[in-house]
């Protein structure tokens, strides 16, 4: 039996988690992210964290068949990092980098792309052959599998989903530059934004008005009580959402989307609210694709860095 890790890379901690060949996870743990000195010292600590828990386990070092690394930015197929701001990193070979300081084969990717992986792999999407991950956080981010490959692109920004342009004619900039993006609207902070706007558009009384600072679960559990207020903002944010994968699923045609990140929290009144929209706008060859949530929360990133791992060296 042959054994690896996977390792997820975020702005806070590092999740590290230590698997056999079948893809089961036998351990993990974290380490802080330290970003100081523009992050010089975050693979040194992954490294020497992997070091230890191999001597703390008695692990034979010839049993490992390598590590694979989720990274926030952009990766291209041979390993290179094209800049992650928030870790103060610019342009480097990753896995070159994390293999000379573990002495193990590294594969590297996306940390949205690679969470898609693990979710197509062990999670939502299981079983499948095509599936599109769609992360609902801060900002929207996600991951595209075709035929049971990962999709890079030829710049490791394929599957940069939260930045097609959804409305033309916005007028507040997106963090990406542009105006208009998925992420301005379908992120928590979108509908945040919309709630935030529509409140302000309306006198209508709500629950939401109460609030000091109106979150995405608030508008959901706003909108379950049955507030007409907050179903009106969902109204908007799930045509929203049709448009956009509607769209997606056009140009991809898979079998499977697969709703992540912490909107998704709200559970299957996200699918239900979502799918009549998504009907109005995808082509109707398209029409069949089934919703699902994801199942391994925040382990999925750490599955899927490892299948990264498992794909290109076992």
């Amino acid at each position: 039996m042959k054994y690896g890790f996977g390792i997820d890379l975020g702005g806070t901690t590092v999740k590290i988690a230590y698997f056999d060949e079948l893809g089961t996870m036998l351990d993990k743990w974290e380490i802080p992210t330290v970003t100081a000195n523009a992050g010089a010292q975050i693979l040194p600590d992954i490294a020497a964290s992997i070091r230890g828990y191999l001597e703390e386990k008695n692990i034979d070092p010839a049993s490992i068949l390598g590590l694979g690394i989720g990274v926030p930015g952009p990766v291209n197929s041979r390993g290179v990092v094209n800049k992650c701001i928030n870790l103060g990193w610019g342009v480097f070979n990753i896995a070159e980098e994390l293999s000379g300081l573990t002495g193990f084969p590294v594969k590297a990717g996306n940390d949205a792309n690679v969470a898609a992986l693990g979710e197509y792999w062990k999670g939502g999407g299981a079983g499948c052959d095509n599936m599109v991950f769609v992360t609902l956080g801060t900002g929207v981010g996600g991951g595209i599998v075709i035929g049971g490959q990962l999709l890079h692109g030829t710049h490791g920004s394929g599957a940069e989903i939260g930045h097609m342009v959804l409305n033309p004619r916005e007028t507040v900039q997106c963090n990406c530059g542009k105006y208009g993006c998925v992420e301005q609207y379908c992120s928590a902070t979108g509908i945040a934004r919309l709630a935030k706007n529509h409140l302000a558009a309306t006198d209508a009384p709500s629950s939401l008005r109460s609030l000091e600072a109106v979150t995405a679960k608030d508008i959901f559990d706003a909108g379950k009580a049955g507030d007409a207020v907050a179903l009106e903002i969902l109204a908007q944010y799930y045509d929203y959402m049709g448009q956009f994968l509607g769209s997606l699923c056009s140009a991809v045609d898979p079998e499977v989307v697969v709703l992540g990140g912490g909107v998704s929290k709200a559970g299957q009144v996200l699918i239900d609210g979502v799918e009549p929209y998504f009907h109005k706008y995808v082509f109707h060859a398209a029409s069949e694709v089934k919703f699902a949530l994801a199942s391994l929360f925040n382990d999925a990133g750490a599955y899927g860095a490892f299948k990264l791992a498992l794909d290109a060296f076992h």
